[in-house]
């Protein structure tokens, strides 16, 4: 099996991907409630959360998920998705992980990982990932705001081919591959 590495991100206009759902407490969190995604990207969230082999996180994305997901179930599956499924936090503190399944490696471990492997949030992560050009591909939802402020989604030179773009009610769904 071979190694495919699959950024997804919530994405402002000005590439602002820092605390869309403002669990952070940044002054700017929350942005991504205010828009409605529509059914196919809910349906973008699922299916590639559902096609995916593992997760691959940084600690911080790694303990908000984790004190998130476990208590959650939902009808489509993608709860108990995110709880079987493995995970693999990059990191050189967290010693012993509560959530199911996740096992801490770090950065060097990560090429040795196989299948499609799913990077949400994970700001420091995404950028190392891009710097040792890692990232197959890219797949963002944009949202239709500008904070002028927050951690970008890009803080590193990296080039991608547009594979689609498909409008849902407020947002745009897209997927890049590296080239």
């Amino acid at each position: 099996m071979s190694r495919r590495i699959v950024v997804t991100e919530f994405v402002t206009l000005d590439g602002v991907m820092e605390d869309p759902g403002g669990s952070e407490g940044t002054p700017f969190g929350g942005w991504a409630f205010k828009f409605d995604r529509g059914d196919a990207g809910n349906a973008f969230k699922l299916d590639e959360l559902l096609t995916a082999d593992a997760q691959l996180l940084g600690r911080k994305t790694y303990e908000g998920f984790a004190a998130a997901w476990p208590s959650r179930t939902d009808e489509q599956g993608f709860a108990e998705k995110m709880n079987s499924m493995p995970k693999y936090v990059v990191s050189s503190t967290l010693r012993d992980p509560e959530w199911s399944n996740t096992t801490v490696i770090g950065i060097d471990d990560v090429a040795s990982l196989d299948g499609t492997i799913l990077v949400a949030g994970s700001h420091e992560l995404v950028q190392v990932l891009l710097e040792r050009q890692l990232v197959d591909e890219v797949r963002l939802v944009l949202y239709p705001t500008a904070l002028g402020a927050g951690k970008k989604l890009f803080d590193v030179p990296a080039d991608f081919a547009l594979v689609s773009a498909e409008p849902s009610a407020q947002v745009v769904l897209l997927v890049y591959e590296r080239v």
